[in-house]
Protein backbone atom coordinates (compact mmCIF):
# COMPACT_ATOMS: atom_id res chain seq x y z
CA UNK A 1 0.00 0.00 0.00
CA UNK A 2 2.84 2.52 0.88
CA UNK A 3 4.72 1.63 -2.35
CA UNK A 4 1.45 2.76 -3.67
CA UNK A 5 1.23 5.77 -2.69
CA UNK A 6 5.08 6.61 -3.24
CA UNK A 7 3.70 6.24 -6.69
CA UNK A 8 1.36 8.43 -6.47
CA UNK A 9 3.67 10.96 -4.80
CA UNK A 10 6.06 10.23 -7.54
CA UNK A 11 5.98 13.60 -8.88
CA UNK A 12 6.15 15.56 -5.42
CA UNK A 13 8.98 13.09 -4.65
CA UNK A 14 10.86 13.49 -7.82
CA UNK A 15 10.62 17.11 -7.78
CA UNK A 16 14.74 18.05 -7.04
CA UNK A 17 14.72 19.56 -3.39
CA UNK A 18 12.60 16.99 -2.46
CA UNK A 19 14.73 13.99 -4.09
CA UNK A 20 17.79 15.66 -2.64
CA UNK A 21 16.19 15.75 1.32
CA UNK A 22 15.63 12.37 0.53
CA UNK A 23 19.40 11.20 -0.96
CA UNK A 24 20.48 13.28 2.06
CA UNK A 25 18.41 11.58 4.45
CA UNK A 26 19.15 7.84 2.90
CA UNK A 27 23.43 8.85 3.38
CA UNK A 28 22.76 9.96 6.78
CA UNK A 29 21.05 6.61 7.95
CA UNK A 30 23.35 4.75 5.90
CA UNK A 31 26.21 6.64 7.67
CA UNK A 32 25.26 6.13 10.86
CA UNK A 33 24.64 2.67 10.49
CA UNK A 34 28.46 2.48 9.49
CA UNK A 35 29.69 4.50 12.68
CA UNK A 36 27.25 1.95 14.99
CA UNK A 37 29.20 -0.78 13.16
CA UNK A 38 33.08 0.81 13.86
CA UNK A 39 32.20 2.72 17.00
CA UNK A 40 32.09 0.64 20.39
CA UNK A 41 29.63 2.77 22.75
CA UNK A 42 28.76 4.60 19.79
CA UNK A 43 26.63 7.85 21.52
CA UNK A 44 24.58 9.39 18.54
CA UNK A 45 21.96 11.33 19.48
CA UNK A 46 20.09 11.75 16.00
CA UNK A 47 20.44 13.59 12.47
CA UNK A 48 18.49 15.45 10.44
CA UNK A 49 18.91 16.13 6.65
CA UNK A 50 18.39 19.20 4.90
CA UNK A 51 18.85 19.43 1.18
CA UNK A 52 22.71 20.53 1.37
CA UNK A 53 23.50 18.12 3.27
CA UNK A 54 22.84 16.44 6.60
CA UNK A 55 23.50 17.18 10.53
CA UNK A 56 25.00 14.65 13.05
CA UNK A 57 24.08 15.22 16.67
CA UNK A 58 26.32 13.31 19.00
CA UNK A 59 29.58 12.46 20.25
CA UNK A 60 31.96 11.33 17.17
CA UNK A 61 35.61 12.64 16.14
CA UNK A 62 35.41 13.96 13.01
CA UNK A 63 37.75 11.83 10.77
CA UNK A 64 35.31 8.73 12.13
CA UNK A 65 32.11 10.74 10.42
CA UNK A 66 34.25 11.78 7.04
CA UNK A 67 35.52 8.09 7.18
CA UNK A 68 31.85 6.27 7.59
CA UNK A 69 30.43 8.89 5.09
CA UNK A 70 32.83 7.70 2.63
CA UNK A 71 32.04 4.18 3.08
CA UNK A 72 28.46 4.67 3.27
CA UNK A 73 28.21 6.59 0.31
CA UNK A 74 30.33 3.57 -1.50
CA UNK A 75 28.64 0.99 -0.58
CA UNK A 76 25.15 2.57 -1.39
CA UNK A 77 26.17 3.97 -5.05
CA UNK A 78 27.43 -0.12 -5.12
CA UNK A 79 23.66 -1.32 -4.60
CA UNK A 80 23.29 -1.77 -0.63
CA UNK A 81 20.36 0.72 -0.81
CA UNK A 82 18.66 -0.85 2.64
CA UNK A 83 21.27 1.41 4.52
CA UNK A 84 18.84 4.02 3.78
CA UNK A 85 16.41 2.41 6.47
CA UNK A 86 17.09 3.00 9.84
CA UNK A 87 15.37 1.57 12.64
CA UNK A 88 15.84 4.71 14.98
CA UNK A 89 14.43 6.87 12.59
CA UNK A 90 11.80 9.98 13.47
CA UNK A 91 9.82 8.49 10.71
CA UNK A 92 9.07 5.57 12.34
CA UNK A 93 8.42 7.57 15.53
CA UNK A 94 6.02 9.40 14.10
CA UNK A 95 4.20 7.10 12.64
CA UNK A 96 3.86 5.03 15.87
CA UNK A 97 2.92 8.27 17.77
CA UNK A 98 0.35 8.97 15.36
CA UNK A 99 -0.76 5.45 14.62
CA UNK A 100 -1.14 5.04 18.49
CA UNK A 101 -3.36 7.88 18.76
CA UNK A 102 -5.66 6.93 15.89
CA UNK A 103 -6.38 3.06 17.68
CA UNK A 104 -6.95 4.90 21.01
CA UNK A 105 -9.33 7.62 19.15
CA UNK A 106 -10.78 4.68 17.72
CA UNK A 107 -11.41 3.20 21.12
CA UNK A 108 -13.56 5.95 22.36
CA UNK A 109 -15.52 6.25 19.45
CA UNK A 110 -19.48 5.56 20.63
CA UNK A 111 -18.27 6.29 24.18
CA UNK A 112 -21.51 8.34 26.20
CA UNK A 113 -19.96 11.24 28.10
CA UNK A 114 -20.23 9.21 31.28
CA UNK A 115 -16.87 8.23 32.88
CA UNK A 116 -17.77 4.90 33.64
CA UNK A 117 -18.38 4.00 30.08
CA UNK A 118 -15.08 5.67 29.08
CA UNK A 119 -13.15 3.68 31.55
CA UNK A 120 -14.82 0.93 30.17
CA UNK A 121 -13.50 1.17 26.96
CA UNK A 122 -9.57 1.48 28.58
CA UNK A 123 -8.98 -2.45 27.65
CA UNK A 124 -10.00 -1.78 24.13
CA UNK A 125 -8.37 1.28 23.89
CA UNK A 126 -4.97 -0.38 25.20
CA UNK A 127 -6.07 -3.55 22.81
CA UNK A 128 -6.04 -0.97 19.78
CA UNK A 129 -2.59 0.96 20.82
CA UNK A 130 -0.78 -2.06 21.64
CA UNK A 131 -1.79 -3.71 18.33
CA UNK A 132 -1.19 0.21 16.47
CA UNK A 133 2.40 -0.15 17.81
CA UNK A 134 2.96 -3.36 16.82
CA UNK A 135 2.10 -2.74 13.16
CA UNK A 136 3.79 0.92 13.23
CA UNK A 137 7.72 -0.58 13.00
CA UNK A 138 7.16 -2.33 9.66
CA UNK A 139 5.19 0.39 8.54
CA UNK A 140 7.57 3.16 9.70
CA UNK A 141 10.15 1.07 7.85
CA UNK A 142 8.19 0.59 4.64
CA UNK A 143 7.51 4.53 4.92
CA UNK A 144 11.41 5.01 4.91
CA UNK A 145 12.17 2.53 2.29
CA UNK A 146 9.21 4.29 -0.04
CA UNK A 147 9.15 7.85 0.93
CA UNK A 148 11.43 9.68 2.94
CA UNK A 149 14.67 8.62 2.02
CA UNK A 150 16.60 7.74 -1.30
CA UNK A 151 18.60 4.54 -1.39
CA UNK A 152 20.04 5.45 -4.52
CA UNK A 153 22.62 8.10 -3.69
CA UNK A 154 22.74 9.34 -7.99
CA UNK A 155 25.37 11.93 -8.43
CA UNK A 156 25.64 12.97 -4.61
CA UNK A 157 28.63 14.22 -3.36
CA UNK A 158 30.05 15.13 0.02
CA UNK A 159 31.99 18.66 0.18
CA UNK A 160 32.83 19.78 3.41
CA UNK A 161 31.79 18.39 6.70
CA UNK A 162 32.54 20.81 9.78
CA UNK A 163 31.91 20.27 13.50
CA UNK A 164 30.25 22.20 15.55
CA UNK A 165 30.30 22.39 20.01
CA UNK A 166 27.02 23.98 20.99
CA UNK A 167 25.69 24.46 24.73
CA UNK A 168 23.05 21.98 25.38
CA UNK A 169 19.99 23.68 27.21
CA UNK A 170 20.16 22.93 30.81
CA UNK A 171 23.41 20.95 30.69
CA UNK A 172 27.05 21.32 31.51
CA UNK A 173 28.30 19.43 28.57
CA UNK A 174 28.43 20.65 25.18
CA UNK A 175 26.72 19.23 22.18
CA UNK A 176 28.87 18.05 19.20
CA UNK A 177 26.81 18.66 16.03
CA UNK A 178 28.59 17.41 12.63
CA UNK A 179 27.62 19.31 9.75
CA UNK A 180 27.87 17.67 6.28
CA UNK A 181 27.26 18.85 2.89
CA UNK A 182 26.38 17.68 -0.25
CA UNK A 183 25.63 18.95 -3.89
CA UNK A 184 24.23 17.38 -6.47
CA UNK A 185 21.86 14.75 -6.11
Amino acid sequence: MIRAIALLLSPILSFSPIRRIRRNHGLEHATIHVMSRRVRNLKILGGRAVVDGFFIYGTAETEQIRSAVEEALKRMRKGEHGLAVHPNCGTGIVTTGLMTSVAAMLGTLGADKDWQDRISRLPMMIFLSVLAIILSQPTGLSLQRHITTLGDPGNLEVVQISRHEIKAPMSQNALTVHRIWTRAG
